[in-house]
């Protein structure tokens, strides 16, 4: 581990982090932004997140190249509900592993983890429709409840079609109104 990847980890975690919060405050929950992604901070996932860090992708890829799995990735799903990775559990009929419908507020912070993630990631190349193109490119082999997928899908078209404003204050008006997706 070298200082520039010390360094340069903790920007990107960092610069996300704040993104998200805009983007947050943009939606109507910036409280929840407040929160977002204080787990990458702790032990279990910054000195992973150090170690793996290139820059240009993920950290928890390069884990799950060298070593099969990405413990900072458990670690971080397993404790921020706005993965839907997070929203697994044992249907009780059928006793088997199935997603969740996501509350929409964390359904919402998502989205806005998403369009952070493409502008830190894709930097001066970023286009609205990078987050789209993100999403529906890693559809197949996804566990992730139907209306929860469909309504995430439909969030990042309406931002790809009609931009941010657009976007959010449709989200903002959701979140406000407490509708059901």
């Amino acid at each position: 581990m070298s200082l520039r990847s010390l360094v340069g980890h903790f920007r990107t975690i960092t610069r996300h982090r704040h993104k998200v919060i805009a983007h947050c405050a943009k939606a109507g929950i910036l409280r929840q932004g407040l929160r977002h992604d204080l787990s990458k901070y702790s032990p279990a996932e910054f000195i992973p997140g150090v170690k793996y860090y290139q820059g240009s992708r993920s950290p928890n890829e390069a884990e799950r190249e060298d070593i099969g799995y990405s413990l900072a990735w458990m670690h971080h799903k397993g404790r921020n509900r706005h993965h839907f990775e997070y929203w697994i559990d044992v249907d009780p009929v059928e006793k088997i592993y199935k997603p969740v419908k996501m509350p929409l507020r964390f359904l919402a912070e998502m989205f806005c983890d998403r369009v952070a993630a493409s502008k830190i990631y894709r930097g001066e190349k970023y286009k609205d429709s990078d987050p789209l193109d993100y999403f529906t490119n890693r559809k197949n082999g996804r566990s992730i409840h139907p209306e929860t997928s469909d309504m995430l899908e439909k969030l990042l078209r309406m931002l790809a079609e009609k931009g941010e404003d657009a976007t959010f204050a449709y989200l903002r008006e959701l979140i406000r109104e407490n509708k059901e997706y």
